[in-house]
């Protein structure tokens, strides 16, 4: 491989499993410094062009990009797969590389294939950033998480983090397994059988919502009806009673502890709608806390 092709490798972000603390700091850090920026616009990244590659469908998260792309003073090109070639065939590998020869300097990009961004980042010349794959990894999410976290306790070593729902279908809830690992937390699952991924259960354990409930922070996970097979949810009613963060659970939570949730949020459903915004939940800190941490990773991609 050559030396610019190990660089190119080096931007990427495909995921964190594997990333080092050292790593995860350094982007933090970086997001703290852009959370303080007064300015709206930066000409950090002037001249370059940047596709936002969704193949499947966000708001959050696409938009959080596009602002920290625009504050960044790059050239902004959003991609929609509804719109483009792909509906006539056209595999997501070779869109990318269409874009690819048509001049951008890197990407922004969300699938749902498992297993494929690692294949097509390694066949392309320019930087990609992982928006989401299957229930694989969403990266920049667990960041924006992590940041969360120090913000709010100083230190994420010796934490305790449990996150509570769909972890089968949740990319959210790996990466935040790989990043919260590397950063010196403890990380425990809680899940119906049917919503449990047992090849995690080697890196963490999965325990009953009175025990996940007792833990520093509360993660909870959308219910992801849509990738879900048919019947796998019996009702939003008895999922609440069983795995939903109620009020009356809220109130056995430690003083100190914090609620967290990725959203979309099931109002309701995965928690109640009077914690959503409850002062010990940081649900709205997390959106916000979205784009320094993309303007970093950004940096890092491109800068």
């Amino acid at each position: 491989m050559n030396r610019e092709a190990t660089l190119v490798k080096s931007r990427h972000l495909l995921g964190l499993k594997g990333m080092g603390k050292e790593e995860i700091v350094s982007i933090l850090n970086r997001a703290g410094y852009w959370e303080l920026v007064p300015d709206k616009l930066s000409d950090r990244l002037k001249g370059k062009f940047v596709a936002n590659m969704f193949f499947e469908n966000s708001t959050r998260t696409r938009f959080s990009f596009e602002v920290a792309e625009k504050r960044l003073g790059a050239e902004v090109l959003n991609f929609a797969a509804a719109v483009s070639s792909v509906q006539k065939g056209e595999s997501i590998y070779d869109t990318v590389r269409t874009l690819e020869s048509m001049g951008i300097d890197g990407g922004v990009i969300r699938l749902k294939p498992i297993g494929m961004l690692p294949e097509i980042a390694a066949r392309v010349n320019v930087p990609l950033i992982n928006a989401g794959d299957g229930n694989n990894e969403h990266p920049t999410q667990a960041l924006l998480d992590l940041y969360t976290m120090r913000k709010h306790f100083g230190e994420i070593k010796g934490l305790t983090v449990s996150i509570i729902g769909d972890v089968k279908h949740s990319r959210v809830a790996r990466s935040n397994l790989w990043g919260l690992t590397a950063m010196g937390a403890k990380v425990v699952f809680c899940a119906p059988e049917e919503m449990r991924a047992p090849e995690l259960a080697d890196f963490a354990p999965y325990v009953d919502m009175e025990e996940a409930i007792r833990a520093d922070v509360v993660m909870m996970l959308r219910v992801q009806l849509e990738r879900h097979d048919r019947g796998l949810l019996q009702s939003a009613e008895a999922y609440r009673a069983a795995y939903g963060l109620t009020v009356e659970r809220e109130a056995k939570m430690a003083d100190h502890a914090i609620i967290m949730h990725p959203a979309p949020v099931n109002r309701g459903v995965e928690i109640d709608d009077e914690l959503v915004e409850h002062p010990r939940s940081k649900i709205f800190a997390q959106m916000r806390h979205g784009v320094p941490i993309r303007m970093a990773v950004l940096e890092r991609a491109f800068g």
